[in-house]
């Protein structure tokens, strides 16, 4: 009987052992989980990242060398598949849009200011608002900007207001419009044959799809669908890009939805609206609910 009393607790302990060593992951496993696990963003962090990646982009874009020949060669070529695709209307609308003075002047300034804005304005929504869903989120933005620089290297392309004999009609430079970081003044700190793909495009896209899926109010989702359709307007009528580097953003932002699907587990709108904490649930929260449903 004194026997069984001292042997006792060593059943127990080994009974409960494997529990615990189930309920306790690896070092490697517990950095992974924090790192996906939703969880509320730091302000400070936050802005220096975005600064610090804007930064890092605008450099290497820049970077890239500005192979003249081969872009206005891919433009050609662009503009060829775009007849044969019987889409080739963007000197059309260029030529009609431009017509009308105060339409193309505020389509100018639309496509040199909305660009950040609109970005910056939905970023800081999500991250008030939603902050459990706010990683995620940015995730696809800077997964679609980052890939757009691979575009941006393996495919000079010029924009169509600068090929050679087909008249395109370069609003900034007509009309005198500040902010185009591709025209006038401006013209050699940034990169011109960085058209394809569009980043207008994914970029607004991406806000449009982020305020669809996240906004419970109707006339914002219906304002986030207008959006990247009437940016898409804006960059053919200004001369900036052709339909075809739209699809080239479109596609980015494919890819950078597909990086955070694969990271998080879902979608940005499928997770948790509001983190449930730093790091997630705790070894200790793990081991307490496998004790509960044994005891069931």
């Amino acid at each position: 009987m004194g026997e069984a009393s001292v042997k006792a607790p060593e059943t127990r302990t080994d009974t409960l052992s494997p529990t615990v060593s189930e309920a306790r992951p690896g070092p490697a496993r517990t950095r992974l989980q924090r790192l996906r696990a939703p969880r509320r963003p730091r302000l400070w962090f936050e802005i220096l990242l975005i600064a610090v990646s804007y930064w890092t982009y605008s450099l290497i874009r820049n970077a890239v060398p500005e192979q003249k020949e081969q872009a206005l060669r891919n433009a050609d070529w662009i503009w060829r598949t775009e007849h044969q695709l019987g889409i080739a209307v963007e000197k059309t609308v260029n030529h009609a849009v431009d017509s009308v003075t105060w339409l193309i002047v505020g389509m100018n300034y639309y496509y040199a200011t909305l660009h950040f804005i609109v970005t910056i304005g939905v970023l800081v929504w999500v991250y008030r608002t939603q902050p459990g869903r706010y990683a995620a989120t940015r995730l696809v933005l800077f997964a679609t900007t980052g890939v757009a620089l691979v575009g941006y290297y393996c495919y000079p392309l010029a924009p169509p207001r600068l090929m050679t004999g087909e008249n395109f009609i370069d609003t900034v430079l007509v009309h005198q419009t500040w902010g185009s970081m591709a025209s006038g003044d401006l013209k050699n700190m940034s990169n011109q044959y960085a058209a394809m793909p569009s980043m207008h495009i994914g970029w607004s896209l991406w806000c449009g799809l982020t305020i669809f899926a996240l906004a419970s109010v109707p006339w914002a989702r219906v304002l986030g669908l207008l959006y990247p359709a009437a940016t898409l307007v804006v960059i053919v009528a200004t001369a900036n890009h052709f339909w075809l580097d739209a699809v080239g953003g479109m596609m980015c932002l494919a890819f950078g939805y597909t990086v955070s699907r694969l990271w998080y587990g879902a979608l940005p709108q499928h997770l948790p609206k509001l983190p449930e904490g730093p790091a997630g649930p705790s070894a200790t929260a793990v081991l307490l609910s496998r004790l509960r449903g044994a005891r069931g």
